[in-house]
């Protein structure tokens, strides 16, 4: 991250702004040779305000480059989030013989007296791969009558029906359009009322396909839906998804999707992501980003001059686990160019693993494991990091309650809100006695993927600059770790 320069606690090797506010990903596309990552950006403060689309390019998705505001608030109001695709066929007229890039995004103007927010979704195009915006004249193109929450447009080309297809949240549920041309919409269905969680306002969604690993010719539909903070759940806003099917107007979801809640993370801070578009036929993959923080305290974090950050990228997959079809996150591959080897151990009990990472110090980093537990093991494993004077956050499995956990509540600075210091923990009860585990620790947060990805878990943290430490313990001395190696990752 070159381009940016480090503050405190400003992660390594995940993007942040280099001042001011910033919240969701935005208008995710790629297009020749770059990642394009917009994102709601305050540029004149450090808490939410007047939204605008602040703009930044990868062409590997770890080192970012922070470009001027894309997209400025105007009449119709300020520019929340959406999303933006490569109109290769010229559906809109906006484009001579070479594509070029379109910004669905919600226009979002506040009511006066006793009126509320309208919410509306608006274009915008640029002929100069992103560098600067074009809002369409005949803005907006949808609006709505009823709905006050009408916003964050994610837009796809539907190939099978030859048309545009926007999925957009409506308050407690989501509303498929269609189009040939991203300017003409007619609604084709609704989908969410009494499926899934309400425990918040439904806030960007996302719809794709994907193939379903080890069996062939075996693709599902993917709905992505973020719920805002309600003050009566502690876990506060994060995201679900539903696996169905799509025909091009409704989307019909699977058994498991209706009797069950399926979070994306299990960790406090992976929100209001949503995927690429574009990416190439020949790499393939559905690639993923969130905001790394949470509407209970994202106002409050403790940084200096600026506040929000994303996620590490990641890829989507779907694989079938135990007769059931569920999805699965993995670190985007191109993390693995800046790893430093630091450690590496094969075949050691807990002990002779701590003796090894004994007097390591460690910043910004990643921890590869693979741990075997002998049979009807209650045991437990847990990796302390970032330890310092008083502060540790702790990554474990409890064998006996199959279960993997992030304990936060000695984590650094965390008095700036009372749920912030928290210890939780999801199932994980598939390939008994074994454990595999990706850890991501940066300056302000630690992502954790658990069984090949199965179980994410992302949670941001405040330690001190000088908590560098690294131990790992175990409580029962016949465990074996298998395998674990340890790469500094200070891009």
């Amino acid at each position: 991250m070159s381009t940016i320069a480090k503050q405190n606690h400003r992660g390594a090797y995940h993007f942040s702004p280099r001042e001011n506010w910033m919240n969701d990903p935005n208008g995710m596309v790629y297009f020749k040779g770059k990642y394009h990552l917009f994102y709601q950006h305050h540029p004149f403060g450090t808490t939410w305000g007047p939204m605008h689309w602040g703009h930044a390019v990868s062409r590997d998705l770890v080192a970012w480059e922070e470009l001027p505001i894309a997209l400025e608030p105007d009449e119709h109001g300020m520019i929340f989030s959406g999303s933006a695709v490569v109109d290769r066929r010229n559906t809109t007229g906006f484009f001579g013989e070479e594509p070029g890039l379109v910004a669905i995004f919600t226009h979002h103007a506040e009511g006066t007296g006793s009126q509320p927010p309208v919410q509306c979704q608006s274009l915008a195009y640029s002929m100069d791969e992103g560098r600067t915006w074009t809002k369409y004249e005949g803005n907006p193109v949808l609006r709505h009558d009823s709905y006050i929450d009408f916003r964050d447009p994610k837009v796809f080309w539907h190939e099978p029906s030859a048309q545009w297809v926007m999925i957009v949240a409506c308050g407690q549920t989501v509303c498929l359009y269609r189009s040939p041309n991203l300017k003409d919409w007619t609604l084709s269905s609704e989908f969410g009322e009494g499926i899934g969680s309400h425990d918040g306002v439904w806030e960007c969604p996302d719809l794709f396909p994907l193939p379903v690993e080890g069996a062939k010719d075996q693709s599902r539909w993917v709905m992505l839906v973020s719920i805002g903070d309600h003050p009566g759940f502690a876990e506060g806003s994060r995201t679900q998804y539903f696996i169905g099917e799509f025909d091009g107007e409704r989307f019909i979801p699977d058994a498991s999707s209706r009797e069950n809640v399926r979070w994306l993370d299990y960790g406090r801070d992976n929100y209001a992501g949503v995927s690429w578009s574009d990416i190439p036929a020949e790499d393939g993959r559905r690639l993923f980003i969130g905001w790394m923080s949470n509407w209970k305290y994202a106002n409050l974090t403790p940084t200096n001059g600026w506040r929000g950050a994303m996620t590490i990228a990641r890829e989507l997959r779907l694989r079938e686990c135990n007769g059931d079809i569920v999805l699965i996150q993995q670190p985007v591959r191109e993390l693995e160019a800046y790893r430093k080897p630091v450690v590496s151990l094969e075949n050691v009990d807990a002990t002779a693993a701590a003796k090894r990472l004994s007097g390591l110090r460690l910043e910004s980093f990643e921890i590869v494991a693979r741990v075997r537990f002998p049979d009807s093991s209650p045991g437990e494993i847990a990796f302390r990091v970032r330890a310092g004077a008083g502060e540790e956050t702790v990554i474990g499995y409890d064998a006996a309650a199959a279960e993997i956990f992030v304990d936060r509540t000695r984590s650094g600075i965390a008095d700036f809100h009372p749920s912030f210091a928290c210890r939780h923990s999801a199932m994980l009860e598939e390939a008994p006695g074994q454990l595999a585990l990706r850890i991501f620790v940066d300056r302000a947060s630690v992502e954790v993927f658990a069984n090949g990805g199965r179980v994410v878990m992302t949670d941001l943290i405040y330690p001190d600059h000088a908590s560098t430490g690294i131990f790992v313990a175990a409580d029962d001395e016949r465990l074996r770790i298998e395998a674990l190696d340890i790469y500094d990752l200070s891009v």
